[in-house]
Protein backbone atom coordinates (compact mmCIF):
# COMPACT_ATOMS: atom_id res chain seq x y z
CA UNK A 1 0.00 0.00 0.00
CA UNK A 2 2.55 2.37 0.30
CA UNK A 3 2.79 5.98 0.38
CA UNK A 4 -0.81 5.43 0.43
CA UNK A 5 -1.58 3.99 3.99
CA UNK A 6 0.82 6.48 5.09
CA UNK A 7 -1.06 8.84 3.99
CA UNK A 8 -4.04 7.98 5.47
CA UNK A 9 -2.68 7.03 8.76
CA UNK A 10 -1.90 10.44 9.02
CA UNK A 11 -5.83 11.72 7.66
CA UNK A 12 -7.24 9.72 10.58
CA UNK A 13 -4.55 10.94 13.36
CA UNK A 14 -5.66 14.74 11.96
CA UNK A 15 -9.39 14.00 12.59
CA UNK A 16 -8.61 12.56 16.03
CA UNK A 17 -6.15 15.68 16.84
CA UNK A 18 -9.24 17.80 15.50
CA UNK A 19 -12.32 15.82 17.32
CA UNK A 20 -10.34 15.91 20.60
CA UNK A 21 -9.53 19.82 20.41
CA UNK A 22 -13.01 20.61 19.45
CA UNK A 23 -14.02 18.30 23.27
CA UNK A 24 -11.32 19.80 25.10
CA UNK A 25 -9.24 16.45 25.36
CA UNK A 26 -6.21 15.06 24.69
CA UNK A 27 -5.49 13.53 21.71
CA UNK A 28 -3.05 11.19 23.06
CA UNK A 29 -5.42 10.03 25.21
CA UNK A 30 -7.26 8.30 22.11
CA UNK A 31 -5.99 4.73 20.90
CA UNK A 32 -6.56 4.01 17.14
CA UNK A 33 -7.35 0.50 16.53
CA UNK A 34 -6.33 -0.35 13.36
CA UNK A 35 -8.76 -2.57 11.51
CA UNK A 36 -7.28 -5.51 9.72
CA UNK A 37 -10.25 -8.56 9.35
CA UNK A 38 -9.63 -9.58 5.54
CA UNK A 39 -6.36 -7.79 5.00
CA UNK A 40 -2.84 -10.33 5.19
CA UNK A 41 -0.35 -10.07 7.69
CA UNK A 42 1.59 -8.53 5.44
CA UNK A 43 -0.76 -5.01 5.82
CA UNK A 44 -0.48 -5.44 9.70
CA UNK A 45 3.29 -5.35 9.15
CA UNK A 46 3.32 -2.39 6.78
CA UNK A 47 0.97 -0.75 9.08
CA UNK A 48 3.25 -1.41 11.96
CA UNK A 49 6.14 0.42 10.16
CA UNK A 50 4.30 3.46 9.65
CA UNK A 51 3.32 3.42 13.77
CA UNK A 52 0.37 1.33 14.44
CA UNK A 53 0.42 -0.58 17.68
CA UNK A 54 -3.37 -1.21 17.95
CA UNK A 55 -4.84 -3.68 15.87
CA UNK A 56 -8.22 -5.29 15.39
CA UNK A 57 -9.42 -8.71 14.13
CA UNK A 58 -12.93 -10.04 14.12
CA UNK A 59 -12.24 -14.17 13.53
CA UNK A 60 -10.24 -16.39 15.63
CA UNK A 61 -9.43 -18.83 12.67
CA UNK A 62 -8.62 -16.28 10.64
CA UNK A 63 -6.17 -14.22 12.90
CA UNK A 64 -4.69 -17.86 13.54
CA UNK A 65 -3.24 -17.83 10.30
CA UNK A 66 -1.75 -14.51 9.99
CA UNK A 67 -0.54 -14.71 14.19
CA UNK A 68 2.68 -16.54 12.82
CA UNK A 69 3.66 -13.83 11.07
CA UNK A 70 3.17 -10.71 12.59
CA UNK A 71 4.16 -12.65 16.36
CA UNK A 72 7.61 -10.90 16.33
CA UNK A 73 6.18 -7.40 16.30
CA UNK A 74 7.31 -5.72 19.60
CA UNK A 75 4.88 -3.87 21.80
CA UNK A 76 1.91 -4.35 19.98
CA UNK A 77 -1.56 -5.28 21.24
CA UNK A 78 -4.20 -7.50 19.32
CA UNK A 79 -7.48 -6.44 20.08
CA UNK A 80 -10.69 -8.97 19.41
CA UNK A 81 -13.65 -7.17 18.23
CA UNK A 82 -15.86 -9.56 17.22
CA UNK A 83 -18.34 -11.38 18.62
CA UNK A 84 -16.67 -14.89 20.37
CA UNK A 85 -18.27 -18.08 21.21
CA UNK A 86 -17.32 -19.17 24.14
CA UNK A 87 -15.40 -22.92 22.88
CA UNK A 88 -12.94 -20.34 20.88
CA UNK A 89 -12.29 -18.73 23.83
CA UNK A 90 -9.15 -19.70 24.93
CA UNK A 91 -7.79 -19.92 21.42
CA UNK A 92 -8.69 -16.18 21.13
CA UNK A 93 -7.39 -15.36 24.63
CA UNK A 94 -3.77 -16.99 23.47
CA UNK A 95 -3.83 -15.46 20.45
CA UNK A 96 -4.91 -11.49 21.48
CA UNK A 97 -4.04 -9.13 24.29
CA UNK A 98 -7.61 -7.53 24.67
CA UNK A 99 -10.97 -8.59 24.43
CA UNK A 100 -13.64 -6.20 23.84
CA UNK A 101 -16.62 -8.24 23.37
CA UNK A 102 -17.33 -10.31 26.60
CA UNK A 103 -20.75 -10.53 27.17
CA UNK A 104 -21.67 -13.10 28.93
CA UNK A 105 -20.60 -14.92 32.80
CA UNK A 106 -19.74 -18.22 30.43
CA UNK A 107 -17.27 -16.77 28.07
CA UNK A 108 -15.91 -14.23 31.01
CA UNK A 109 -15.12 -17.58 32.71
CA UNK A 110 -13.86 -19.08 30.13
CA UNK A 111 -11.27 -16.86 29.06
CA UNK A 112 -10.40 -17.18 32.54
CA UNK A 113 -9.79 -20.78 32.40
CA UNK A 114 -7.08 -19.60 29.81
CA UNK A 115 -4.69 -18.54 32.98
CA UNK A 116 -3.00 -15.77 31.08
CA UNK A 117 -3.47 -12.11 32.12
CA UNK A 118 -6.36 -10.21 29.44
CA UNK A 119 -7.51 -6.91 29.17
CA UNK A 120 -11.28 -6.99 28.79
CA UNK A 121 -14.00 -4.78 27.84
CA UNK A 122 -17.96 -5.97 27.99
CA UNK A 123 -19.92 -5.26 24.69
CA UNK A 124 -22.98 -3.19 25.11
CA UNK A 125 -26.41 -4.02 22.86
CA UNK A 126 -28.14 -0.99 23.03
CA UNK A 127 -30.08 -1.80 19.89
CA UNK A 128 -32.66 -3.57 18.98
CA UNK A 129 -31.10 -5.27 15.69
CA UNK A 130 -31.01 -8.78 16.31
CA UNK A 131 -27.46 -8.79 13.68
CA UNK A 132 -25.66 -7.10 16.89
CA UNK A 133 -24.25 -8.69 19.78
CA UNK A 134 -23.84 -8.07 23.12
CA UNK A 135 -25.00 -7.94 27.16
CA UNK A 136 -28.56 -5.69 27.95
CA UNK A 137 -27.76 -2.46 30.11
CA UNK A 138 -29.20 -4.28 32.53
CA UNK A 139 -27.05 -7.56 32.62
CA UNK A 140 -24.04 -5.31 33.17
CA UNK A 141 -24.22 -5.56 36.95
CA UNK A 142 -24.40 -9.69 37.48
CA UNK A 143 -21.73 -9.64 33.84
CA UNK A 144 -19.28 -7.24 35.68
CA UNK A 145 -19.41 -8.72 39.44
CA UNK A 146 -18.58 -12.27 37.56
CA UNK A 147 -15.33 -10.85 35.27
CA UNK A 148 -13.95 -8.88 38.52
CA UNK A 149 -14.07 -12.17 40.38
CA UNK A 150 -11.60 -13.50 37.61
CA UNK A 151 -8.28 -12.89 38.89
CA UNK A 152 -6.22 -13.06 34.96
CA UNK A 153 -9.27 -10.58 33.62
CA UNK A 154 -8.95 -6.62 33.90
CA UNK A 155 -11.75 -4.82 33.52
CA UNK A 156 -11.75 -1.27 31.83
CA UNK A 157 -14.44 -0.73 29.95
CA UNK A 158 -16.92 -0.95 27.22
CA UNK A 159 -17.87 -1.19 23.81
CA UNK A 160 -20.74 -0.62 21.45
CA UNK A 161 -21.66 -0.73 18.22
CA UNK A 162 -24.20 1.12 17.06
CA UNK A 163 -26.75 0.71 14.17
CA UNK A 164 -25.09 1.31 10.63
CA UNK A 165 -25.76 4.41 9.56
CA UNK A 166 -24.72 7.46 6.43
CA UNK A 167 -24.86 10.30 8.93
CA UNK A 168 -22.37 10.18 11.73
CA UNK A 169 -24.87 11.99 13.97
CA UNK A 170 -27.37 8.98 14.14
CA UNK A 171 -24.61 7.14 16.62
CA UNK A 172 -24.16 10.18 18.90
CA UNK A 173 -27.49 8.80 21.53
CA UNK A 174 -25.82 5.23 21.31
CA UNK A 175 -22.20 6.92 21.84
CA UNK A 176 -23.94 8.95 24.84
CA UNK A 177 -25.52 5.95 26.43
CA UNK A 178 -22.61 4.01 26.23
CA UNK A 179 -20.32 6.64 28.24
CA UNK A 180 -23.09 7.34 31.04
CA UNK A 181 -23.04 3.35 31.65
CA UNK A 182 -19.46 3.54 32.07
CA UNK A 183 -19.48 6.37 34.67
CA UNK A 184 -22.02 4.20 36.57
CA UNK A 185 -20.15 1.59 37.41
CA UNK A 186 -16.44 3.30 37.26
CA UNK A 187 -15.05 1.97 34.15
CA UNK A 188 -12.26 4.73 32.46
CA UNK A 189 -12.07 2.46 28.58
CA UNK A 190 -15.21 3.41 25.78
CA UNK A 191 -14.24 1.51 22.72
CA UNK A 192 -16.69 2.84 20.18
CA UNK A 193 -17.00 4.87 16.68
CA UNK A 194 -15.79 3.73 13.57
CA UNK A 195 -14.53 5.12 10.25
CA UNK A 196 -17.59 7.35 9.64
CA UNK A 197 -18.38 8.16 13.04
CA UNK A 198 -15.66 8.63 14.36
CA UNK A 199 -15.64 12.28 15.26
CA UNK A 200 -18.73 11.98 17.01
CA UNK A 201 -17.66 9.22 18.99
CA UNK A 202 -14.49 10.68 20.46
CA UNK A 203 -17.18 14.35 21.28
CA UNK A 204 -18.94 11.71 23.34
CA UNK A 205 -15.90 10.06 25.07
CA UNK A 206 -14.40 7.40 22.89
CA UNK A 207 -10.87 6.04 24.37
CA UNK A 208 -10.62 4.00 21.87
CA UNK A 209 -11.77 4.25 18.10
CA UNK A 210 -12.18 0.90 15.96
CA UNK A 211 -10.63 2.59 12.23
CA UNK A 212 -10.87 -0.08 8.73
CA UNK A 213 -12.00 1.28 6.09
CA UNK A 214 -10.35 5.09 6.21
CA UNK A 215 -7.31 2.88 6.88
CA UNK A 216 -7.46 0.28 4.05
CA UNK A 217 -9.85 0.97 1.89
CA UNK A 218 -13.23 -0.93 0.98
CA UNK A 219 -13.29 -4.42 1.93
CA UNK A 220 -13.47 -7.34 -0.74
CA UNK A 221 -16.19 -8.93 -0.03
CA UNK A 222 -17.30 -12.07 -1.37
Amino acid sequence: MGDVLKERIQTVRQRIEQAALRAGRRSEDITLIAVTKVFPAAVIREAYEHGLRHFGENYVQEFETKFPEVSDLKEVRFHFIGHLQSNKARRAAELFQVIETVDTPKLARRLEEGGKPLEVMLEVKLSGEPSKSGAMPDELPALIEVVRACKHLNLVGLMTMPPWSENPEDSRPYFRRLRELAERYGLPCLSMGMSHDLEVAIEEGATHVRVGTALFGPRNRA
